[in-house]
């Protein structure tokens, strides 16, 4: 994260609303999953973060992506373990940049949701306003603490290279790619192969939109995903919220220092 601080373009105060979908994205294929964490050891290693040797099983400051186990039923009858990989969602319009009053959290034009710790006030509004629950504070620096999440590798896109995530994964369960051609790609596979897939894309309309997108052949809500997500950012009211955020700090000091 301390690499991208000189590195992302000029921040904006707030989201501008969705970008377009030829951003880059990831199409995650949940029927492929094994569950071998190469995606986890592969983001920790590009990321340099430290590796305990043990499988990540939540987001926290030296966890930017994991695998989450889930125990479901399939159509048959049959009760399996199946894999949800989970990293930042990288939102279209995403409510973390929207709620962050220093542009610390940036929205790139090539899709990555970034961030500049130089920026950063600690106040962690990013993670209140995470409808995925993403963002981790460092608690554990008392001197200067960060914000950590998925960067979507991108010093690596901007070299040319693919997230390390999905060059790692060895069974073609992470695609790469532009979001549009991804859509394209997942409703391809959802027509023709009808019995394997669940006829849902989720990403696609989730809050607006998200860059990573997956596919299943389980029902998303018994995998663990919000079923209650609207399909549109909630940006727009944030941006309210924020927009009232200084007056009602002077308020509050004023009316303080009337008491004192």
């Amino acid at each position: 994260a301390h690499l991208l601080a000189g590195q992302v373009q000029p921040a904006r105060a707030a989201s501008t609303g969705p970008t377009s979908g030829h951003t880059w994205g990831m199409l995650i294929d949940l029927t492929r999953c094994t569950g071998c964490n190469s995606c986890a050891l592969a983001c920790k290693e590009a990321n340099g973060l430290p590796d305990t040797g043990e499988k990540p099983q939540a987001f926290d400051p030296a966890t930017y992506t994991y695998v989450a186990e889930q125990t479901v039923t399939t159509a048959t009858g049959e009760t399996q373990t199946r894999h949800v990989k989970r990293q930042c969602m990288h939102c279209l319009d995403p409510s973390c940049v929207a709620a962050c009053p220093a542009a610390a959290m940036y929205k790139s034009d090539e899709g990555p949701v970034v961030y500049r710790p130089n920026r950063c006030l600690g106040c962690r509004y990013c993670q209140v306003a995470c409808p995925f629950g993403v963002p981790t504070f460092e608690w554990s620096d008392a001197i200067t603490p960060v914000i950590g999440k998925c960067w979507f590798c991108f010093e690596r896109q901007a070299e040319g290279q693919q997230p390390a995530c999905a060059a790692a994964c060895p069974t073609g369960a992470l695609r790469f790619g532009r979001r549009a051609d991804l859509l394209a790609q997942a409703r391809a596979q959802i027509a023709s192969k009808p019995d394997r897939y669940v006829d849902h894309i989720f990403g696609e309309h989730e809050m607006g939109g998200t860059s990573m997108l997956y596919i299943s052949d389980i029902p998303f809500a018994e995998l663990g995903f919000p079923t209650d997500m609207p399909h549109t950012a909630p940006s727009e009211e944030t941006e309210k919220v924020m927009g009232a955020l200084p007056a009602v700090i002077l308020g509050v000091g004023a009316a303080m220092t009337g008491t004192a």
